[in-house]
This record gives C-alpha cells, sequence and structure tokens, in this order.
C-alpha cells in the first residue's frame, strides 16, 4: 500500500505495487520526523525530482529555505513513515551535526527578529534604477543619434542584468511583496521561473555536488576539472584564454533552456506553466518591437557576460563533492566564498550576489539584510570551527582566482575514471534503485 496526495497536501492510501518489485514508501526527514512522500512527490508543485533527491535524507534545511508558511503548515497533513521503518533509516543517515543543530536555532532567533521583512525604500531604489535603464535604453535605441546602437547596448545590458537580480530576488522570497513580482524575470529578462525553480534551486540545495549541481556542469566549454578522456574536449586547452565567448552566451542559453522547460512543463500540467508561458511570449513580443535586433541580441549576449562574471567565481575554485553532503550547514560554507566590493557601482551591479554565502544560507532573505550577516556568520562559523571559516574576496581577486581554476584545468592531463559533470554518481544510484524515484531522475 501506498499514499496518493493532491496539491493541498491531503493524502489517501492507495494500492501501489509488490513489495519484492519495488519500495512503496519514499522516505524524509524535516524538523526530526521522517515522512513518507511517496504519494506527495508528483502533486509537489515545485515537481517530483525535489522530493526524489531526499529519499532517505534529511531535508529540513531545503524545506525551511525555499518554503513559505503556508507550505510549513501543509507539511502536518502528509503521512508519516511507518515506525518500523524509522530505525533503519536513522542508522543509514547518521545523527545530525551540532553544527546543524546551532545553525537551526540561528536561524530561528533570525525569524524571530524580523530579517525576513522586506525594505520597501530600498526595494524602491532598486526598481526605480531598473526602470530607468530600460526607458532609457528604449529611448536611445529608437533615437537619430549617430552611434545610438553603441549607447543603448550597454544600457539593455545592464537592464537584463538587473531584471536578473531582481527576478532572483523575488524568485527566492516567501513574502507577499515578493509573490506580486514573481514573474518579474520572466517578462522583463526571458528566464522562466519554472526553470529557474528547477536549476537554481537544485544548486542551493546540493551546491558543488558533482552530476547533480548544474551551475558546475559548463562542459565541455568550461571544465572545473580534469575530465576523463572520454568526455575531453579540445576547448579545454584554451579554455582560460576564450572563457569570455562562453560566458557571453550565458543568458542566450539559459533562455533557450526556458522555453523548452516552459513548453514542457505545460504538457506536465505544472502549476502556473501556461501563464508563464504567454509571459515568455509577450516578453519576446515587447522586445522585438521596441529594440531593433542590433541592439536586442547584443544586449542579450552582453549581459550574459556581466552575470556570469559574477555568479561564476563565488564556487568553482571552492570545494567539490562527489557524493551527497549530510552536513548542508558546513558544506555551503565550504563550497560558497563572498565578494566584498570596492566601489559602489560594484555593489549595484553585482546585484546581491557578492553576499553568496549569505544568500546561501537563507536564499528567501530580502538580500538588503544580507551586509549585517557577515558577522554574525563569521562568528558562528568560528564557533561551530567549520573548516575555513566565513571567506570572502574582493571582486577583482575572487575573478583572478576563477580564471587560475581555469587555466591550471587546461594545463591538466585528463583523468581516468573523473567523474562526469552529468548523470554521476547520486543520479545513477537513485535511478538504479527500487524507490519510487527510480527511471525518473532528469
Amino acid at each position: 500500500m501506498g499514499y496518493d496526495c493532491d496539491d493541498e497536501a491531503n493524502c489517501v492510501v492507495v494500492p501501489l505495487c509488490d513489495e519484492s518489485k519495488c519500495r512503496t514508501s519514499l522516505d524524509v526527514r524535516m524538523h526530526n520526523i521522517w515522512y513518507d512522500l511517496s504519494g506527495w512527490r508528483k502533486a509537489h508543485p515545485a515537481g517530483s525530482h525535489w522530493i526524489d533527491w531526499f529519499d532517505g535524507r534529511d531535508a529540513t534545511e531545503v524545506m525551511d529555505a525555499f518554503h513559505s508558511d503556508r507550505a510549513q503548515k501543509m507539511l502536518v497533513k502528509l503521512p508519516k513513515t511507518k515506525p518500523e521503518f524509522i530505525p533503519q533509516l536513522e542508522e543509514s543517515i547518521g545523527p545530525i551535526s551540532t553544527t546543524t543543530e546551532n545553525f537551526r536555532k540561528l536561524r530561528a532567533q533570525l525569524v524571530s527578529e524580523g530579517w525576513w521583512e522586506r525594505d520597501v525604500v530600498h526595494e524602491s531604489k532598486l526598481i526605480a534604477i531598473w526602470m530607468s535603464l530600460l526607458v532609457s535604453g528604449i529611448a536611445v535605441a529608437n533615437s537619430s543619434l549617430l552611434y545610438a546602437p553603441f549607447l543603448a547596448i550597454p544600457l539593455m545590458g545592464l537592464f537584463f542584468t538587473q531584471s536578473g537580480w531582481l527576478g532572483h530576488d523575488y524568485v527566492h522570497g516567501i513574502d507577499k511583496f515578493t509573490d506580486k513580482f514573481r514573474q518579474l524575470t520572466t517578462l522583463c529578462a526571458g528566464l522562466g521561473v519554472t526553470w529557474w525553480s528547477d536549476k537554481h534551486n537544485k544548486h542551493h540545495a546540493l551546491t558543488n555536488e558533482i552530476g547533480v549541481d548544474e551551475d558546475i556542469a559548463t562542459d565541455p566549454f568550461l571544465y572545473v576539472w580534469a575530465p576523463d578522456p572520454k568526455n575531453d574536449s579540445f576547448l579545454r586547452k584554451i579554455q582560460h584564454w576564450v572563457f569570455l565567448v562562453p560566458f557571453s552566451f550565458l543568458f542566450a542559453l539559459w533562455r533557450v533552456d526556458t522555453v523548452k522547460v516552459a513548453v514542457d512543463s505545460v504538457g506536465e500540467k505544472r502549476l502556473g506553466s501556461k501563464k508563464e508561458l504567454y509571459l515568455l511570449m509577450l516578453h519576446y513580443a515587447f522586445f522585438l518591437t521596441v529594440l531593433p535586433l542590433n541592439v536586442f541580441l547584443p544586449a542579450i549576449l552582453l549581459s550574459g557576460l556581466m552575470s556570469a562574471l559574477i555568479v561564476t567565481p563565488t564556487h568553482q575554485s571552492e570545494e567539490m563533492f562527489d557524493e551527497f553532503q549530510n552536513d548542508w550547514v558546513t558544506a555551503q560554507f565550504m563550497s560558497t566564498r563572498s565578494a566584498f566590493m570596492s566601489n559602489p557601482f560594484s555593489e549595484w551591479i553585482w546585484g546581491g550576489m557578492q553576499y553568496q554565502l549569505e544568500h546561501h544560507l537563507f536564499p528567501s532573505m530580502p538580500r538588503s539584510k544580507y551586509p549585517l550577516l557577515k558577522p554574525i556568520l563569521t562568528k558562528f562559523a568560528n564557533d561551530n570551527k567549520i573548516p575555513g571559516g566565513y571567506r570572502d574576496t574582493g571582486e577583482f581577486a575572487i575573478l583572478k582566482m576563477n580564471w587560475d581554476v581555469y587555466r591550471k584545468v587546461a594545463e591538466a592531463e585528463p583523468v581516468v575514471g573523473a567523474p562526469n559533470s552529468r548523470g554521476n554518481g547520486q543520479l545513477g544510484a537513485i535511478s538504479n534503485s527500487l524507490s519510487p524515484a527510480s527511471g525518473g531522475i532528469i
């Protein structure tokens, strides 16, 4: 017997299959309670893959990081794991670390102190600057100025980049303010929320885990470790000289992926998928009407370049993992580096991504609060003896660190047996198991 659930977490018992042929439970621990999510996985609004990844694991930090109060309340309605299975599950997962327990106390303290309350004045300033880029970019692009395209391209490039940063904040947000702007990145940057949530939240939950985290799966254009010969490319030997080219195509590739996911989501009848597809169509209809192609296309490439220069160095020079990390908190410290800015323009253009560790630990927190977290996280790391502690590096030095990674990997010989960046390890283990998730991992 198993469970079937609707999108409100109302579950009923249903016959599934013979236990000798498949496992009918999918057990995930949250806040020290084991839940059987076999029936909920298909009803989960963000997709079944999220449930699948945490079969037999603790998902407390991920649950808290991405879910609203409403979702937290729905949790109590889900069926619990059968008591006879719990001892074996507890033994397989191991005890909760002291660092994790202390982090949960820290998070509870920050919640009680109101750290998730939005600063409306700060948000208004960011939106005003962003809107001024749009208006001026369109005006210049359609003016009679001799060098209009060359002036409009950086304005629109900055607009698309900042659309990504604002949308990033609002997609992660769990408050009423962000609910109103959740589709901003779809409408203004051409990057769908469904695609973004699937890809980016996986990066947050399983940061730098090889074969799972798509943000470090940048081959065959860029490698961050020496690959197996069968996965190698001639481009690797020159990647440190040509990396700006694939960086520039980042937004373009994301846009293509967005359209594919949006279309597939409509076919899968995912929540809000039709609305998102219509907004994508509106995005292209609007910008292809108000911008000439010699502005629109180069602006996308420029925004891709700026975004890649910001998002890649905070992880690619840090610790990589070849297996699941039970201590999510320590893994975030080890795989993530923040950056400190030397001037106000850098502070603005980085869009909050300079506070990368702060964001990874508390992704739904408004980014205006991140600067105040540094001393708190520094003390937390020291008190809990986290390897490496809290680390941040200047905006130019961190770019040099990332370039050094590309150079060293370019100069290295291929390594037989090196892991594949996609479909490695955890994916294969889940797909070959008796779990209800078997064969469903993408």
